[in-house]
């Protein structure tokens, strides 16, 4: 075959050109955020609000196994409303014989879903004794300091059962926030230092 023809054989073969890709502006696996899209941003979550109960039936929770995430201190309950109130140190000889008044011991501790909360329990009163309820809560926050527990109050044995967790649950991830933050965010609304607070009027007959 002349040379000629050879080359115009070959310029008439169709030519291979590459397409470039336009990305899929809607492509779910390039929209989806990552597992850890806070912390790649440096996002610290804030910390509001921080309840102040004991764990309900349902829930599995942790305690802070650090002592310094603790106190034992006066707390004045009002069980009808469910409120907790923090009493400054220089009203507990005034309240001692106030009934709604007593020692308590707050536990930092935090659920599965992440909630921090305070975990308030009865300590022995000035008799020195404390009732089963209270005595099974202390042993069950004790033990959350290891491990994951929930607990469910058994009205025929009169104290809380407690449950552990059989699967390999990981540790909880604690926030880094001062015991101190935890008892201002707590408390913000519910601390009484002063002899004419309207929670301890009202207790009076004051209002």
């Amino acid at each position: 075959m002349p040379v000629n023809k050879m080359l115009e054989s070959d310029n008439n073969q169709p030519q291979e050109t590459e397409v470039a890709k336009t990305p899929d502006p809607f492509d779910p696996k390039q929209l989806r955020l990552s597992q850890d899209f806070s912390a790649t941003l440096g996002v610290k979550k804030a910390i509001l609000t921080i309840p102040r109960r004991r764990p309900s039936k349902e829930t599995w929770v942790r305690v802070h196994p650090k002592e310094e995430y603790r106190i034992q201190t006066g707390i004045l309950e009002l069980k009808e409303e469910q409120e907790l109130y923090l009493v400054a140190a220089d009203l507990w000889p005034v309240l001692a014989t106030e009934a709604t008044f007593g020692p308590r011991i707050l536990f930092t501790a935090i659920t599965r879903q992440g909630v921090l909360f305070l975990w308030p329990i009865r300590l022995p009163g000035q008799g020195g004794r404390v009732d089963s309820w209270n005595r099974s809560a202390l042993d069950a926050a004790l033990l959350a300091e290891n491990r994951w527990i929930r607990m469910a109050p058994n009205m025929s044995l009169g104290a809380y059962e407690v449950f552990e967790a059989t699967g390999n649950l990981p540790e909880p991830e604690w926030p880094e926030i001062s015991f101190r933050d935890i008892l201002e965010i707590a408390f913000k609304d519910h601390l009484i230092n002063d002899f004419n607070h309207p929670v301890l009027k009202r207790l009076r007959g004051e209002l």
